[in-house]
């Protein structure tokens, strides 16, 4: 078996690193490259606002790490007021290491859904809540919360951008490298890899590959493109997605 991850870095990185460490042979094709978000300028005065019993939530460790560097520009640190949650445990992890406070994130999926279960959001009216996140993404925790009465107000931490490849020259590699599995945590690089693949190879390999995936939403998508051979791991982090690997 070999696997292809196309996770950014660095978590694309060190996956590889721990798969190869397991004796796997493992590849890193960086799909999209992550830039600093139009609004992180007002990232300090919007925090700075909030009251107590307020909400930030952190969709991505992503949208902790360009926070938390912009602060520190600013000389500023994370207000103790509002109450921190968090998409699944590694973000969390990332924004308790970086505020020393509690974050609340659901045990079980890192999806806005379960998310959204947590006994804490469930009588939010009249609370403000800052949500951090990158360009682009679903809006379903922003559309629940404002139908909950909550008032809902969006940082871009960051912006992805998508990486440019050759797509025959870089069909050619994969395939000449016998990968066999991809590991793809997006719907945006599911979307991405598969428009970028010529048809020839998108039918006699590329679709014949078993994809993991992280959610049963990327699983459906994957049907819907073309692939039948599919695993959706227990979570986001590279921990879940080592498990399914091996």
């Amino acid at each position: 078996m070999s696997i292809l991850v196309t996770r950014p870095a660095p978590q694309g990185e060190e996956l590889v690193r721990r798969l190869c460490a397991r004796g796997l042979v493992a590849w890193n094709f960086p799909l999209i490259e992550f830039m600093p978000g139009r609004e992180l300028p007002m990232l300090s005065a919007r925090l700075a606002a909030l009251n107590t019993d307020d909400l930030v939530f952190a969709l991505s460790r992503h949208a902790v790490e360009f926070a938390h560097a912009q602060l520190q520009r600013q000389g500023a640190s994370w207000p103790c007021a509002p109450r921190y949650f968090a998409i699944g445990r590694s973000t969390a992890l990332a924004l308790h290491t970086v505020s020393g406070y509690d974050i609340r994130y659901p045990q079980d999926r890192e999806i806005s859904e379960v998310l959204l279960q947590l006994p804490e959001l469930q009588n939010v009216a009249g609370r403000r809540a800052l949500v951090l996140r990158g360009n682009g993404g679903r809006e379903l925790l922003g559309e629940t919360l404002t139908a909950r009465g909550a008032d809902v107000i969006f940082c871009e931490c960051y912006q992805r951008s998508a990486k440019h490849y050759d797509g025959a020259e870089e069909a050619m590699r994969w395939h000449a490298r016998g990968v066999t599995t991809l590991v793809v945590t997006s719907g945006e690089m599911l979307q991405q890899l598969w428009s970028l693949i010529p048809q020839w190879y998108r039918e006699h390999w590329l679709l014949r590959c078993r994809l993991l995936v992280v959610s049963e939403r990327l699983a459906y998508l994957a049907r819907d493109l073309g692939w039948q051979d599919i695993q959706v791991a227990d979570n986001a982090d590279n921990d879940a997605l080592l498990r399914a690997l091996q």
